[in-house]
């Protein structure tokens, strides 16, 4: 199955590299067969030296899309804190060892050209606040087959830096500017610096530079200025970007405060009738215009209300190493945690990286899910990188060759047993329920107004023995012989002890089931008793003992003389 997966996504992308029809391949299982069905769309015209052959890659998704744009966040540290990014105090940054070291970075950067990355984007944080920021852009540009080396910055140290980036080899760059105004920019920013910004977009002009101008857009903001950023295009060869406000959690504010592409095209028509459609590229996230005349263009990321999935070819690497494969999503692959372990190869840090962008779907939830989204805080043009310990992660354990439930691609995948001999399997196990004086009385007077504890319990236990491969991922479904389980109450204790007894003939042990049988006969026992009582403490779930398998195990009090289960036991 996964070669013929494989070789279906190289035909994909012989047949891109042909420029003929783009066809999007998809694997139907049917009983019996595997087909491949296919459904084709008009093709995208490009000049004849811009067509790239494509063969099989890691970055080619499973909708075709290849991935030749990488964005790295080279800090999470930012020399200003705007209010729609982080609190007046910051945010808690991660340990330096957290971080990906500039040798990592440059290693990242050289496996990810070598498989087919022809731009890179530097971005934070703050990419600028790096003191090896110059070494790093001519480290990159060193590489072979890569094209373009961009950053994107909020401009306050251009005047300062840009000449040597630009001797690095820096190709391009974005700056981030929301305003205008000198008082606004200072409010937002919680900073002063605007006549520095303004400076070094100057300054790249005069470099020979055509820099892009992120502009986020906000209603009760900046709405007022959407004319004046595109008067600024007038004089200058610069390319003003509008971008969708992107609402989340983390900055406090809704989906109110969105403009949309629609709404701001309008306002300029309102000035400008003639404000004109540009052509754009095929991968191009902005929609260009341009008031005949001026100089610069306008450009409009519609992020939100028109999104760009179907064209998108970025990927974005966080400062942390994990890699992103959608901005709007919260799942994250650990490249950094891939690399420092001494047994892994390149060749599997390719296959760990081909995983991930496997994972990438169709397009984005849009709006409503990136609201309750708290994994990361978000800036709305570049990656902000707080750490937050619940993010979703897929860790190194996921492209080991030395764990059996998942293989070298990071997909889940049961043991094959059967190559091993069927044999007398046999393992107890045993939980505790601490109840207390009150219940431990109305246990033993069987006065409780659910009914039997006891029966009850051991009935839920066998059933949960039976059900256990339904509950545990991976876990063989096993024809078992036996169950017992016992429950008993221990008055002195103020407690039930459940114990279980689990024999099966089969290529695989029974641990699971009898593990599974005390915990669900444990819980039975809580939800009979919780409406007296909510002091109840499952505790001491453990292995008692299993035989039958390659390493049979004896816990020492079972060898003292823990009592069996009785043979007339339910079952």
């Amino acid at each position: 199955m996964r070669l013929l997966a494989r070789h279906a996504i190289r035909l994909l992308g012989q047949e891109n590299g042909r420029g003929g029809a783009a066809t999007a391949i998809r694997l139907k299982a049917t009983t019996g067969s595997l087909k491949l069905a296919t459904a084709s769309a008009p093709a995208l015209e490009q000049p004849a030296e811009k067509q790239v052959q494509r063969k099989y890659s890691p970055l080619t998704d499973t909708f075709g899309r290849h991935h030749t744009y990488l964005r790295i966040s080279l800090t999470e540290r930012c020399n200003l804190r705007c209010d729609y990014c982080m609190p007046a105090e910051g945010v808690p940054l991660q340990p330096k060892q957290n971080l990906l070291t500039t040798e990592e970075i440059l290693r990242l950067a050289r496996i990810f050209v070598e498989q087919g990355v022809r731009k890179i984007r530097l971005t934070g944080g703050e990419p600028t606040v790096r003191r090896d920021i110059v070494e790093i852009v001519a480290q990159m540009k060193a590489l072979p087959q890569l094209e373009q080396v961009g950053i994107t910055t909020n401009g306050l140290v251009l005047t300062r830096l840009l000449p040597s980036l630009q001797r690095a080899g820096l190709d391009s760059l974005n700056i981030s500017l929301d305003t205008l105004k000198r008082d606004r920019f200072e409010k937002i920013t919680r900073r002063k610096g605007w006549e520095r910004v303004i400076a070094g977009i100057d300054l790249a002009v005069q470099l020979g530079y055509t820099p892009k101008v992120n502009c986020v857009l906000m209603r009760d903001f900046n709405e007022d200025e959407i004319c004046d950023f595109v008067e600024f295009t007038k004089d200058r060869p610069v390319d003003v970007r509008f971008i969708e406000y992107m609402p989340f959690s983390g900055n406090k504010w809704h989906t109110e405060r969105l403009i949309s592409y629609k709404d701001t095209l309008q306002a300029i028509r309102e000035r400008w009738p003639d404000f004109q459609a540009l052509p754009n590229g095929p991968n191009d996230t902005s929609k260009a215009y341009a008031v005949p005349g001026f100089k610069g263009q306008v450009g409009f990321i519609t992020s939100m209300t028109e999104h760009f999935c179907g064209t998108c070819n970025r990927l974005r690497l966080t400062a942390d190493g994990n890699i992103k494969v959608c901005l709007f999503g919260n799942k994250e692959f650990s490249l950094r945690d891939a690399m420092r372990r001494e047994d892994i190869t390149e060749e599997q840090l390719v296959d760990f990286i081909g995983a991930a962008v496997q994972r990438k779907k169709r397009q984005h939830a849009g709006a409503a899910p990136l609201i309750h989204h708290h994994h990361r805080h978000h800036y709305l043009y570049h990656l902000y990188h707080a750490y937050q310990p619940s993010r979703q992660q897929l860790q190194i354990r996921n492209c080991s060759s030395h764990l059996t439930h998942v293989n070298a691609q990071g997909k889940a995948q049961m043991v094959d047993v059967g190559a091993k001999p069927s044999t007398t399997r046999l393992a107890r196990a045993e939980a505790t329920v601490q109840v207390g004086e009150r219940l431990t009385q109305l246990i033993a007077a069987n006065e409780l107004a659910k009914g039997d504890v006891l029966t009850v319990a051991q009935l839920a236990g066998i059933m949960g023995a039976k059900r256990t491969s339904e509950l545990i991922p991976l876990c063989h479904n096993i024809s078992l012989s036996s169950v017992k389980v016992q429950a008993t109450l221990l008055k002195s204790e103020q407690c039930v002890r459940l114990e279980a007894s689990v024999r099966c003939s089969g290529q695989t042990g029974v641990e699971m089931e009898a593990l599974t049988a005390v915990s669900v006969a444990a819980l039975t026992v809580y939800d009979m008793c919780k409406a007296v009582s909510h002091d109840i403490c499952i505790t001491n779930i453990r292995l008692l003992s299993k035989t039958g398998g390659k390493r049979d195990f004896q816990r020492d009090e079972a060898a003292k003389g823990i009592q069996a289960p009785i043979e007339g036991d339910l079952q």
